[in-house]
């Protein structure tokens, strides 16, 4: 009996019960083997995860979804039969080592196939999300090999191009980069060296200043650290929600200092993360922020890219309708490029819609352009009848000022009229916010 459950807590260790490949401790143990055995450079190694699977399991059931994840990744493990050994890290992660010469075929495999249920009906396409390796002598151990897989394959889901990525040298500039970035977070925030730039938002019936949005700069001693440089560092690490109440708190100053001075202020939009949704103290926060500078909440406006709305619908509801009921504007940035539902534009009251600007024409006349002018028209024409306000963004030429007046689009904003503005440039707009744009728009 001992013997027997010895046997059974052998092969538990060994092999994953779900999906009947091995399990994560095992596939440890296996790179372990081949890193003492002094092989591991003729090795490739890849950390994958199953792509849609929620959707999936809604469509056929756990069962069935179970089955179809056993039925795919043990087929990648017929696939390379002794050359490799395929192992479940948690819930639809997995990982596989295999000899180089495999890598074509991991490849294919890992980019589509079909998955038939046990009555033979065609049920689906599953592939997967694939962060590869090719083990050099610089990786020494098995843990540095788990390290790099993990990093190859959160770079492999946040590529929207490519379903899959090589960790190369390349990759790893790009990793100590984002770590360097990282680290220099608590010390730039406490050195206040992320500055407010603000751009202008223009009415097109008087072309006079009528808004603006604040936009994060960094400047990192001598130089400016670029924001696609640091943003999405900060979306993956979380620390873009300290950055984003950063910003609502210096824009609060700038508005308190300019009403203290007696300028004539602008609603002035800052952008708010998705990933401050499922925060409850998040409406109580930006209140707070606000009403601790005194600022009238006219003058506020919280900005949620589209993607924001692909979050908990009774968490955006209670934030939007909180802030509504504050008399604070919200708006819909990037409008046009994510999935949004109609429903939650028609149910929730949304002050603002802004266009993204890879739907504003150009204005060239080709094919290309003149489905833009429908899409536009179309769009236009919808936010109005739902009573919002409409702002195009990326305007860069007087044709396209003159298309978006054609058809019913009034506020605006791009390089045509300003790029990004520092405070101090930005506050002599202000005073002259009841002078016509200079460029004579007619």
């Amino acid at each position: 009996l001992q013997e027997l459950e010895k046997r059974i807590e052998a092969k538990r260790k060994r092999v994953d019960p779900a999906t009947c490949v091995y399990t994560q401790q095992f596939f440890n143990l296996y790179a372990e083997g081949i890193f003492n055995w002094g092989r591991a450079s003729d090795y490739a190694a890849c950390a994958f995860n199953l792509k849609g699977m929620n959707a999936l399991n809604l469509k056929v059931g756990m069962e069935n979804g179970t089955f179809m994840i056993k039925t795919y990744v043990c087929g990648l493990q017929e696939l390379l039969g002794e050359d490799g050994i395929v192992a479940r890290n948690s819930g639809d992660n997995f990982s596989t080592i295999f000899l180089k010469d495999r890598i074509d075929d991991v490849i294919a495999y890992l980019s589509g196939k079909e998955i038939f249920l046990e009555n033979g009906s065609v049920n689906g396409f599953m592939s997967a999300h694939a962060g590869f390796y090719l083990i050099t002598e610089n990786c020494e151990t098995p843990v540095e090999l788990a390290d790099i897989l993990a990093t190859a394959v959160r770079n492999a889901k946040e590529n929207h191009t490519e379903p899959y990525v090589f960790y190369d040298d390349n990759l790893k500039r790009q990793i100590d980069e984002a770590k360097r970035i990282e680290e220099m977070f608590e010390a730039a925030i406490e050195g206040e060296e992320f500055l407010v730039y603000y751009q202008p938002k223009v009415e097109l019936e008087r072309y006079r200043l009528c808004g603006a949005e604040a936009l994060c700069r960094w400047k990192h001693g001598d130089s400016m650290v670029l924001p696609f440089k640091f943003i999405p560092v900060f979306e993956r690490n979380g620390d873009i929600c300290t950055l984003d109440f950063y910003m609502l708190e210096h824009v609060c100053r700038d508005l308190c200092r300019w009403i203290d001075e007696g300028r004539e202020v602008v609603r002035v939009s800052v952008n708010l993360s998705r990933l401050h949704l499922g925060n409850k103290e998040l409406l109580s926060h930006i209140l707070s922020v606000v009403d601790t500078y005194g600022i009238p909440h006219e003058y506020i406006e919280i900005e949620l890219t589209e993607t924001a709305i692909e979050v908990d619908y009774g968490e955006l509801k209670a934030l939007v309708s909180g802030l509504h009921e504050a008399g604070i504007h919200t708006s819909v940035d990037d409008y046009g490029i994510g999935y949004s539902s109609m429903n939650l534009l028609r149910e929730l009251p949304w002050d603002v819609i802004k266009i993204d600007r890879s739907f504003i024409p150009l204005c060239n006349g080709d094919a290309e352009d003149e489905k833009r002018k429908i899409m536009i028209n179309s769009m236009i024409e919808m936010v109005d009848a739902l009573g919002l306000q409409c702002i195009a963004e990326g305007v860069e030429t007087i044709s396209q000022i003159i298309l978006l007046k054609e058809h019913g689009c009034y506020l605006a904003q791009g390089y045509y009229f300003d790029k990004p503005l520092p405070v101090a440039e930005f506050e002599r707009r202000l005073s002259d916010k009841d002078r016509k744009n200079q460029k004579g728009v007619a």
